[in-house]
């Protein structure tokens, strides 16, 4: 029987995680920068037809927003990071203090997933001589030690994301002559949000429907919302 090949696209758990967590901070850091400085810019226009208050509330928006989607991300992961940490310790000492039992325990996590119990407790011993910890933080607990979630990563991922995604509306609110504005970004945004519900679907190789309206559909309420505000602000002040 001839050997199948390889299917190098196929996720592996080595690196699912990482690519999850930088997908996860890009994508949401991306829209986030789509669609609330199209929102302040476009609130903005609603108010007032003078450019350069329409960019520096924009611009003010992007820095804010950036640094916030990169601390937030970092904290967010970094209190996640060190929950894992401390699972691991924790089932380090258990590893050392009892071994027997952690052995039992493996033994019968495996049987459970649909092992005999023989061969349950010849693999729970095999992965135990190689790695005891790895084997236990795969099975018993979801964590790979050698690839935990990096708060660093999520961080830059969310503030390079926020201000690439940031850029379009700014940009598209201020080439038009003052009434194409608002048509432009308009559809400048969707396009991008559409974009990214794509490109998201893809890497996580997920159907493309539903993360594409998804964001098309939010970022259309998130821009009428906002320059609906903006407009009655304006009238009234």
């Amino acid at each position: 029987m001839s050997e199948q090949p390889l299917d190098h696209d196929e996720p592996h758990k080595g690196n699912i995680a990482l690519r999850l967590n930088w997908l996860r901070a890009g994508v949401l850091g991306g829209n986030d920068g789509i669609v609330s400085t199209a929102g302040i810019v476009l609130g903005v226009a609603g108010a007032t037809a003078t450019r350069s208050t329409i960019l520096t509330a924009g611009i003010a928006g992007l820095t804010a927003g950036a640094m916030s989607m990169a601390v937030g991300e970092y904290v967010s992961v970094s209190s996640q990071r060190d929950t894992e940490q401390a699972l691991l310790e924790k089932e380090r000492g258990e590893l050392r203090d009892t071994p027997d039992e952690e052995l039992a325990e493996l033994t019968d996590m495996y049987a459970a997933k649909g092992l005999s119990q023989d061969l349950a407790a010849e693999v729970a011993e095999q992965l135990t001589a190689l790695d005891a910890l790895a084997a236990h933080a795969e099975v018993e607990l979801g964590i790979n030690p050698d690839n935990l979630t990096s708060p660093w990563h999520a961080a830059f991922a969310s503030l390079v994301a926020f201000t690439l995604g940031s850029l379009l509306p700014l940009v598209a609110i201020s080439v038009p002559p003052p009434h194409l504005r608002v048509p432009t970004t308009v559809v400048a945004v969707l396009v991008a949000l559409g974009l990214t519900g794509f490109v998201s679907g893809r890497i996580g190789k997920t159907p493309l429907g539903k993360p594409f309206w998804r964001n098309v559909i939010g970022g259309s309420v998130a821009m009428a919302v906002t320059y609906g505000i903006g407009t009655l602000v304006g009238h009234v002040v």
